[in-house]
């Protein structure tokens, strides 16, 4: 199981989690084609090697926060609060 340091609560469990997505994803503007749309909703990168990462801890503190983690080894470098 992941141990996801929170830097509101501490080092908890995955199972406390809710993944958000990569954080540094950009919505389209309105004004944007359907295919640009669908692009953001379902299209995502697969890296290997460090990725940075949305996290709400859902079963604590219920804040955003963001992580980079290392897809490979799943070994996270560092967690800090959303700004």
């Amino acid at each position: 199981m992941l141990r996801i340091p929170c830097p509101y609560c501490g080092l908890r469990d995955e199972s406390e989690f809710l993944f958000g997505g990569p954080s540094q994803l950009l919505r389209p503007p309105y004004e944007c084609s359907d295919q640009e749309w669908s692009d953001y909703l379902y299209m995502r990168d697969n890296p290997q090697g460090v990725y940075l990462e949305r996290w709400c801890h859902l079963y604590g503190c219920r804040r955003w926060f963001n992580i980079s983690r290392d897809t490979l080894t799943h070994q996270i470098t560092t967690a800090h609060e959303e700004t």
